[in-house]
């Protein structure tokens, strides 16, 4: 009597996987790519030139399998996307606690760009709304601002593969519109939380929001975060593990913004939304997601990329807390449980 071989009982069952996920993400196309809801981000005079109809979806396994649809290829700004990003370049350079002297961890009810700070530290509240990520950037280490900023793309080039470019135009368009993140800045200069030139960090700020990147690029930096900060194409190590766990926990807990009780309710996976009309989302030991359409909700995340998550989690069984448990989603699914 032969055997059966494990391996290939393994293999079996990673394409099958494979195969749900391209099926999945093409299904999830065509339902979606007729949905007009929501507005480009206007307040950025470069952003609300951008195609609304654009839409991409876009899978990157822990083995470096890649499931595309749609505008793939098209280049738009990463925005907030970046802020985990540099959050976690910043854990490994200086460390933890220096870290926490200047930006908290809490979820925030207010807006992304609220001009608040926590009223017992006088800190932001977490790394993820603008005040926490204007801190954070604040904090790169390095000679001088060329030199920072090299070092943030070249930490974002090991999670894409190649270092990116910094699209001058949305830059300008950010920098010429920034009044609020400069209010945001100087009040936390007034409580003594912020370190250096406040129009040097801005600037870095801005160009770290303008970096251009493909939805396909997208979900390569999240599959480096779902495959414990390893590049699953190149091989190259972007983050330590100990940063890692600070990064995911916080995208969990506050990557939508007044939005994050309702995600992580629905969806359960850390993810991060950017104004660009990026969505990137981490399924830990899996893989990553991104999804790519412009039309924003009112909360500031893409209406057709929360839609495609909450759909993609309950048909493959993403929810951290029901992974594996197949009778949970089965039940949602019979049930037709809106995740929202």
């Amino acid at each position: 009597m032969t055997m059966p071989n494990n391996n290939d009982v393994s293999a079996s069952s990673d394409s099958d996987t494979n195969v749900r996920i391209r099926n999945a993400i093409n299904e999830l196309h065509v339902r979606y790519r007729d949905l007009h809801e929501g507005a480009v981000a206007d307040y950025i005079p470069e952003l609300s030139k951008v195609d609304p109809d654009l839409f991409a979806i876009s899978v990157v396994t822990i083995d470096g399998e890649q499931y595309s649809v749609g505008d793939d290829g098209h280049m738009f700004t990463m925005q907030s996307i970046a802020n985990p990003f540099v959050f976690g370049m910043v854990l490994d350079a200086i460390g933890r606690e220096r870290v926490r002297e200047f930006v908290g961890v809490e979820p925030t009810g207010n807006p992304f760009n609220a001009i608040v700070l926590d009223r017992t530290t006088h800190r932001p509240m977490n790394p993820m709304v603008n005040a926490g990520a204007i801190a954070v950037t604040g904090l790169i280490p390095g000679d001088n601002p060329t030199d920072r900023l090299n070092r943030m793309l070249a930490t974002l080039g090991k999670y894409i593969g190649k270092v990116p470019d910094v699209d001058s135009e949305v830059f300008m368009s950010e920098k010429s519109t920034g009044d609020r993140n400069r209010s945001i800045a100087y009040l936390m200069r007034n409580f003594g939380t912020f370190v250096r030139d406040i129009d040097e960090v801005l600037d870095q700020y801005f160009q770290q929001c303008a970096v251009s990147v493909t939805c396909r690029d997208l979900a390569c930096m999240a599959a480096t975060l779902a495959a414990g900060g390893v590049n699953p194409h190149s091989g190259e190590r972007a983050i330590s593990r100990t940063a890692l766990r600070d990064v995911l926990t916080i995208m969990y807990t506050c990557g939508l913004y007044e939005s994050s009780g309702t995600w992580v309710h629905g969806v359960g996976i850390p993810a991060k939304s950017g104004v660009g009309g990026g969505l990137l989302a981490v399924v830990p030991g899996k893989m990553g997601i991104a999804i790519f359409s412009p039309r924003l909700d009112k909360q500031g995340n893409s209406v057709r990329g929360v839609r495609v998550c909450t759909d993609l989690a309950r048909s493959l069984n993403l929810h951290l807390f029901v992974a594996g448990d197949e009778s949970v989603a089965n039940e949602d699914l019979a049930q037709g449980v809106n995740h929202g």
